[in-house]
């Protein structure tokens, strides 16, 4: 459980940070022989043409400008976007910077941020397309574009979109991308089976700083036969009227995988925030059913979020932090893959606990004196922690197609 003290360390630090920048020692750093290296690694996902971030910076036309606020945005640890706990979890695709790296940063930005000679920049770095996943296998999109309004609630959207499937395809890798992301607040693609074979399932969804849903070598998502695909679009009006026609990819298993992962919640719907209330605690638990592995986790809050801790209570006794994010933002909510999945025994406690603020003190808080409780606008709250668990493939299931055979957008 994240406490008080907890908020307090970590406030500490960002001061420290603040206070007293890493110091670089060596020759004043240049673009293209220092900076570009980070950047590739730890900014252009986000920070290029056509992705979420608000500027490109690929070049170094692109990057002088920002050279100050790249600076402060390293030095207090708001970029790169990666709000885990480094002492609880080893997660894949870590973007966080090292006290070296943003020192070079920093002193990049002191000194005139110089671009230096272009001979010492490394190789370019190439994308493969517009999808993060590389070339999707198969692509499905809303049935029509959205007229979002400028202004007013907009009450959620579902749109039914049928696959064409005819045979079942395993799925390793899953984007959901918006066209505006502005109105966004966020979208779930799931799937629903043909004559009642089960009801509607998650397969993948967006939400601000997401990323990408990839499993590793041997794990994946079942989309059954017969299949349609289920769009659940939540849109916030921002004071312009706006056009969205969200679209998800699929990439197909190449081999028959050995596990199946599937998304479940530890979910706590029933809870009041009391008006003025500077750290609000709702907890939740949901039980792991079979033998199987944790692969990924996901807090979701509104708003009022502060902080969110994932816990494993196994059916020994012992009890496990898997993962604690103690500075929730809600512009960030990216899934946190484990690098090694965590065994999961029959009748483990995935416990969650979520604090909130609902003070005046929150920059964030639309109405520190309203009681606040679930509901689906972002001034309302939520509070789930999403898990993607991996169970082994029954054998029963293990006739599908392999490998790539898609049909035509939309269909």
């Amino acid at each position: 459980m994240i406490d008080d003290k907890d908020s307090m360390t970590a406030r500490m630090l960002s001061m420290a940070l603040l206070l007293a920048a890493p110091v670089y020692t060596q020759a004043q750093p240049t673009f293209y022989g220092d900076v570009l290296p980070i950047l590739q690694r730890s900014c252009q996902d986000c920070h290029r043409a056509g992705e979420a971030a608000p500027m490109s910076l690929m070049t170094y036309r692109e990057a002088r400008p920002w050279a100050k606020a790249i600076k402060s945005a390293v030095l207090t640890r708001t970029m790169p976007p990666w709000f885990a706990d480094p002492h609880y979890g080893k997660f894949s695709g870590d973007p966080s910077l090292s006290a070296s790296e943003i020192g070079v940063l920093t002193a990049w930005a002191d000194g005139g941020a110089k671009a230096g000679n272009a001979s010492d920049a490394p190789p370019a770095r190439r994308f493969p397309s517009e999808w993060k996943i590389g070339k999707p296998d198969a692509i499905f999109e809303l049935p029509q574009p959205v007229q979002v309004p400028a202004t007013g609630a907009f009450d959620y959207q579902y749109y039914v979109v049928p696959t064409g499937f005819t045979e079942d395809h395993w799925v390793e890798a899953i984007e959901v991308r918006p066209t505006d992301r502005s109105v966004v607040h966020h979208a779930i693609v799931y799937v629903q089976g043909d004559q009642g074979w089960s009801v509607s399932q998650y397969l993948g969804g967006y939400a601000p700083g997401a990323v990408p849903q990839i499993w590793k070598p041997g794990q994946a998502r079942l989309i059954k036969a017969g299949s349609s695909l289920l769009f659940q679009m939540h849109y916030t009006t921002n004071g312009k009227p706006a056009t969205d026609r969200t679209r998800v990819g699929f990439v197909f298993a190449k081999r028959p995988p050995e596990q199946q992962v599937i998304a479940m919640l530890s979910t706590n719907h029933w809870f009041q925030i009391p008006p003025e209330n500077p750290d609000y605690v709702v907890d939740s638990v949901r039980v792991i059913p079979l033998d199987s592995y944790l692969v990924g986790m996901r807090a979701h809050m509104h708003v009022r979020g502060k902080s969110f801790e994932f816990r494993a209570v196994y059916p020994d006794g012992r009890t496990e932090i898997l993962l604690r994010v103690p500075n929730y933002d809600f512009n960030w909510q990216p899934y946190y893959y484990l690098e090694n999945p965590i065994k999961l025994p029959r009748g483990t406690r995935m416990e969650c606990t979520a604090h909130f603020d609902n003070s005046a003190d929150n920059p964030f808080n639309p109405n520190p004196q309203k009681t606040v409780g679930w509901g689906e606008q972002s001034w309302d709250e939520m509070m789930i922690g999403w898990l993607d668990v991996a169970f082994p493939v029954r054998r029963e299931l293990t006739g599908m197609r392999i490998g790539p055979r898609p049909p035509a957008l939309g269909q």
